[in-house]
């Protein structure tokens, strides 16, 4: 007989805190990115805004993502909510949180560039660092090659997130050095081909402060990087990566189990890393009063292994 148990998530902290750290590491993200590219200086700031950018993300990561992940992007979690890593609903309240720290971080930057006595026109100042095509990429890329790299760009870096911290990655450890790097390097591309930034909360952030024209052309760094995402969702939710989110079907065997094969069931553990059974009361089931012993419930709770890396779960 199969009877399917709800199994709340017993794992992380509660929604809010989580959403509430997407919003500040992308603020700070945010802040790094714009910051830098818009008051860069070679002679006084040696670092290119990309490996600044790239170094903010490992940062943010580091000390932000214990609570939620470290996604920081609403391209990261669209990939994993597609390859089954992250509710639906808490992946909505990500993108939510991302967009609001966007927009805070940004902000902040524009306050900064209005103090500034030289200039005049404080939303001239942020065209040069919002992202464009055209007549508003630096080497006249048109439509359709900034969407060809966004899309690209966007599966490799949400291809390189789920694939280190994936349970069975052995370097997970590396997890936020990893993605910082894989930033830096993809944002060196995006410098040149239009200020592509691989993260449609940044672009809107900036697009927001920015002439009306980057409004109107913000809708390919929303299409395209969600593509790229879902293209690398998919891939690894075909390698099997994903666990069940809502409900998990428990078996329950007709005799109960003695001692010794308890033992054993209670030693296994599922393809993905999960503990493979948890006791009846932990779900809630409710027995009949009379009859057989209580049985064994199989239960996977709701597991992020990217949290679950932040959090120091590794086995």
């Amino acid at each position: 007989m199969t009877t399917t148990v709800s199994v709340p998530s017993s794992r992380g902290p509660r929604l809010l805190a989580r959403a509430s750290a997407e919003a500040l590491g992308t603020l700070f993200l945010v802040v790094i990115g714009l910051g830098v590219l818009i008051f860069i200086n070679p002679q006084a700031v040696p670092m290119p805004a990309p490996l600044a950018s790239g170094l903010a993300v490992t940062a943010a990561m580091l000390a932000f993502g214990y609570l939620s992940g470290g996604h920081f992007n609403p391209a990261v979690t669209v990939g994993h909510v597609i390859a089954g890593r992250l509710k639906p609903v808490d992946g909505a309240a990500y993108l939510g949180a991302q967009i609001v720290g966007g927009l805070l971080g940004a902000l902040a930057i524009f306050a900064v560039v209005r103090t500034v006595p030289g200039i005049t026109d404080s939303r001239t100042v942020f065209d040069t660092a919002t992202s464009g095509f055209g007549t508003h990429s630096s080497f006249q890329v048109p439509l359709a090659g900034v969407l060809l790299v966004e899309v690209l760009g966007a599966a490799l870096l949400v291809g390189v997130f789920l694939g280190v911290t994936a349970r069975r990655n052995p370097n997970r450890v590396a997890a936020p050095f990893a993605v910082g790097l894989t930033v830096a390097v993809l944002l060196q591309l995006g410098q040149s081909t239009g200020n592509l930034a691989f993260n449609p909360a940044r672009a809107t952030a900036s697009a927001v402060f920015s002439s009306s024209w980057a409004l109107e052309q913000l809708w390919p760094f929303w299409v395209a990087p969600l593509v790229g995402a879902a293209i690398a969702g998919l891939v690894f939710r075909g390698f099997g990566e994903s666990t069940p989110a809502a409900a998990v079907a428990v078996e329950e065997p007709a005799e109960p189990l003695d001692a010794d094969e308890w033992d054993e069931k209670s030693d296994e553990k599922s393809d993905d890393g999960a503990d493979a059974v948890a006791p009846v009361g932990a779900a809630e089931v409710s027995t009949p009063a009379a009859g057989p012993a209580a049985v064994p419930a199989e239960a996977t709770p709701d597991v992020d292994p990217a949290r679950d890396f932040f959090d120091g779960k590794r086995d």
